[in-house]
């Protein structure tokens, strides 16, 4: 479902800036084993960034190609060292890695881990202005993709954004890596992919201009591809279609935010997830779980408050489709069931503040209409409207 919504064209004056896409994407069941020419090609002296888990789950996988011992140039082992980057993406933790990459004399950057760990391994090369390899150990996001890096408190309250100057300049995707991961991290990543379609298509349906609307029919490539393989995918591990989702989710998704940019990327389901990752009740769901929740959400607002029947539609699709893969549907199945009411007005809160991305929508949302919205989300079609 698409809605009306000005959109800014470019002056001829004017110059736009987009970071589409990596420099070099390897992708395979072996990709790693046949990484290190690109590698080499990045610097001598890399700063591995991850998480402890992560870290140990890519060693195996890494290390013979950074020691010269697996396939292979025959150069001389590059001089890594690695660095767990704490718990979260934070400013704190920034400082750490700074000062890590300094001690090291890193002249350039390799993310392992999930998002988090990549998001703040990007921001590390930004920082430090060296190159950036990403190694994704699970599709549970698109970050090893993009050109944004999210700043959350120690306590894993999401704080704000940042763009990067660049896409990184290699993303490799092991299929035999990403494969070690819980089947639960593909799920989420399947709810944060798919949310491309039900953000970009409210903010930008619309649009005239000849790079959105590609990234918007992207988007709806997306949806369908996930509606059509995700289930299959899910009871077949490491098969071709498997593939196919992942790349789906950590590929594709990035591509729709790099052509279409911010408005492409985020509206109300990511503002509801900003806004839940301040109950710590929440820290045990994953992005995705939140995200797919929060499109939930944010069709239920488009029902409620527009009389939307194409919403509710969605939303019904969804429902239906998040039961057969096991995404959550409601706050109960998020963990949060039994959260105050003062809390959650506080999500609601944050999510509608002033700068959130839910002001994307073309209507407006207060927060006692996004409490609504929250806690029916399962509700039938036409029951509790509010009114503006």
């Amino acid at each position: 479902m698409t809605h009306t919504q000005s959109t800014k064209t470019a002056t001829a004056t004017e110059i736009l800036s987009l970071t589409i896409a990596p420099a070099c994407v390897l992708r395979g069941q072996n990709a790693l084993a046949r990484s290190r020419d690109a590698l080499i090609r990045l610097g001598k002296r890399p700063l591995i960034v991850g998480g402890s888990n992560s870290l140990a789950t890519a060693k195996p996988f890494l290390q013979p190609i950074l020691q010269g011992t697996g396939a292979g140039t025959g150069a001389p082992p590059l001089q890594f060292a690695e660095i767990a980057y704490g718990k979260d993406c934070s400013e704190i933790s920034l400082e750490h890695l700074r000062e890590a990459a300094s001690n090291h004399q890193a002249d350039f950057i390799i993310g392992v881990g999930g998002g988090k760990a990549l998001d703040s391994a990007k921001l590390l090369a930004h920082q430090c202005q060296i190159a950036i390899a990403t190694i994704p150990t699970s599709a549970a996001t698109c970050a090893a993709w993009t050109a944004l890096s999210n700043i959350y408190s120690e306590q894993g309250a999401f704080q704000y954004d940042v763009t990067l100057a660049r896409c990184p300049d290699l993303l490799i995707l092991d299929y035999g890596l990403i494969q070690t991961a819980p089947q639960r991290t593909l799920v989420a990543g399947i709810g944060d992919a798919i949310a491309k379609w039900y953000e970009a298509s409210v903010s930008s349906g619309h649009s005239e201009q000849t790079m959105i609307i590609s990234a918007v029919q992207q988007a709806r490539i997306l949806r369908d591809i996930l509606f059509q393989k995700s289930a299959i995918a899910l009871k077949e591990p490491g098969s071709e279609i498997w593939q196919e989702v992942t790349d789906a989710v950590v590929l594709l998704a990035g591509v729709i935010g790099g052509i279409g940019g911010a408005q492409c990327r985020t509206v109300a389901a990511h503002a509801v997830h900003n806004g839940l990752t301040h109950l710590l009740a929440s820290h045990g769901t994953l992005h995705g779980e939140k995200v797919a929740y929060g499109i939930l959400v944010q069709l239920r607002l488009e029902e409620m408050l527009q009389n939307n029947q194409l919403a509710a539609t969605a939303r019904q699709q969804l429902l239906k489709f998040y039961t057969e893969i096991g995404l959550p549907q409601t706050l109960d199945s998020l963990g949060l069931g039994d959260i105050t009411i003062t809390e959650l007005q506080r999500a609601a809160e944050i999510a509608c503040s002033p700068n959130s991305d839910i002001h994307r929508l073309p209507f407006k949302v207060v927060p006692e209409q996004l409490m609504a919205a929250m806690v029916s989300t399962t509700a039938p079609v036409g029951e509790l409207r509010v009114k503006n």
